[in-house]
């Protein structure tokens, strides 16, 4: 799916409006209909259902949603906001003369005056919103800042169309959302933009639902979304198929260095994680102390050491392996951070990129100066607290996303930015949201099972770019595959590893899973 810049959106909704009246009226007569359509499917015809319009093109949705409702057997009442008399668009003066045809005078209450003519509201009531859409630049004031208040704290199911009032479409900073609409629904004209699914815009946007009206073919041909966000038959497309001959030695050999005492289990989780992703073998380079348990826990990869009891002392980069991951419970030890520092540098000489996580990150951050020698096209899997510490105190989701795409930019790398709808950033500004993402993925050794299957699927032939994306979307669908067995709370990473194997199968095999 498209996710659009707001010039994008702009654009498409300016061209599919046109220039002559009866056109753009079509347009906005077929976006009030599309809105009570969705508007009734959420209330029986004896519920209240309360309109507020603006004086422009939302408030013109609005009331022709407000006439359409009439239409179909319930009574909505609109309240207009029109200050002075004179300040509709002759958009929003149409739709007030068709509002008036569908459901009379009797159920339009105009403000034209400074002080605002509001209805009493109700928890049971259902508002639809369409004070400000895009067309809005900027915070709420005034009587708008009061009325948004006055709407959200009314408890009323509030349907918003195009944008909750107050909101903006671009990675906005420094938003105060209580003075911001918080929708249950958006209904949104062209298609979701980044600001939605950024933690902190969720209370505002709600559910969102791209509206099934016409755009204008020619501009959403010509244009050309940088930000995706990746389903299932996506990342179908990035698996390769296994042949009837193959072999392991095939599927590539991929090395892992994880563990320190007290921290083997990270070590356990990326190997299983690794192990699961299709890969032919695979190696743990961990402490003296991991023997052990890495080889009675996954007994399926083989055991390295430098002869470190408690740590990781030595880290040697080789192409004889197909692909490198390091991080997972590494700790940050002194030595641990210059045997990083030793891996950092020798494949960013051989131009070997890498699958940093967890320690790799927190070591990196002690020495920043190593920022510099990670390999292009690596991948680094940062959750907030990591990305932070490498790069700064970020004030939001929206914020941290502009610094990674930056950050990847200049570094030439690819940056997994963990979260519900993680965010995998590529060196030409593309970002791809992952749609699989579940609270279930919320628990302890998660992210080091992520390490794992991405770097397994980097040693099984798929290109890094592609293989973060196939790994982020295999690991939140995983994770709803654990949650069926065991319920959201109570997943484990373990359950996460176990379940890559049915994860991927589905995937592949749509039609069977079902």
């Amino acid at each position: 799916m498209n996710i659009y810049s707001p010039g994008q959106i702009d654009y498409i909704l300016e061209q599919t409006l046109g220039k002559t009246a009866e056109r753009r009226m079509a347009f906005i007569r077929s976006v009030g209909k599309e809105v009570a359509a969705a508007t009734a499917s959420l209330r029986r015809k004896n519920k209240r259902v309360v309109v507020f319009a603006g004086n422009d093109i939302n408030g013109a949705y609005a009331m022709e949603a407000g006439a359409e409702l009439a239409r179909l057997g319930f009574k909505p009442e609109v309240y207009l906001i029109n200050i002075g008399g004179d300040r509709l668009t002759a958009d929003a003066r149409t739709a007030r003369e068709d509002f008036l045809d569908a459901a009379g005078t009797e159920a339009l209450f105009e403000t034209t005056g400074m002080e605002l003519v509001q209805p009493d509201l109700a928890a049971s009531d259902l508002v639809v919103e369409g004070l400000f859409g895009r067309e809005h630049d900027g915070p709420l004031m005034g009587g708008y800042q009061y009325l948004a208040r006055f709407i959200n704290e009314s408890g009323s199911f509030i349907v918003s169309i195009d944008l909750p009032a107050g909101m903006t479409v671009d990675l906005s900073v420094g938003m105060i959302n209580r003075n911001i609409i918080h929708a249950n629904i958006t209904l949104t004209l062209v298609g979701p933009s980044a600001a939605f699914f950024m933690k902190e815009n969720a209370e505002l946007v709600g559910r969102w639902q791209v509206l099934d009206v016409a755009l204008d073919e020619e501009a959403l041909k010509a244009t050309r979304c940088h930000t995706r966000l990746i389903e299932a038959h996506n990342v179908r497309k990035l698996l390769p198929p296994r042949g009837r001959f193959v072999s392991k030695a095939d599927l590539g050999h991929a090395l892992l260095y994880a563990g320190s005492y007290g921290m083997l289990g990270a070590a356990v989780l990326s190997a299983n994680g690794a192990l699961r992703s299709g890969c032919g073998k695979l190696t743990v380079h961990g402490p003296r102390c991991g023997f052990f348990v890495l080889q009675s826990s996954v007994p399926e990869a083989m055991f390295m050491t430098d002869g470190g009891d408690m740590d990781i002392r030595r880290m040697d980069y080789s192409k004889s392996y197909s692909a490198i991951g390091a991080g997972p419970g590494i700790g940050t030890s002194d030595a641990t951070v210059a045997a990083l520092e030793g891996l950092l540098k020798a494949a960013n000489a051989a131009s070997g990129p890498l699958v940093l996580d967890a320690d790799a990150l927190n070591c990196i951050s002690l020495r920043p100066s190593m920022l510099d020698f990670i390999p292009a096209r690596s991948v680094i899997t940062p959750h907030e607290g990591e990305f932070d510490r490498l790069f700064g105190k970020q004030p939001s989701s929206s914020a941290r996303l502009l610094k990674a795409i930056e950050i990847s930019r200049k570094l030439s790398i690819i940056i997994v930015l963990k979260g519900h709808y993680t965010s995998t950033i590529w060196p030409d500004g593309s970002v791809l949201l992952n749609s699989s993402g579940t609270p279930a993925l919320a628990t302890a050794g998660s992210g080091d099972v992520l390490t794992g299957l991405i770097t397994g699927l980097i040693a099984s032939g798929i290109h890094p770019e592609y293989a973060a994306v196939a790994g982020v979307y295999i690991h939140g669908l995983a994770g709803h595959f654990a949650a069926r067995s065991n319920g959201v709370l109570s997943v484990t990473a373990t359950d996460i590893a176990r379940c890559i194997g049915p994860a991927t199968e589905a995937i592949l095999n749509p039609k069977k899973e079902s």
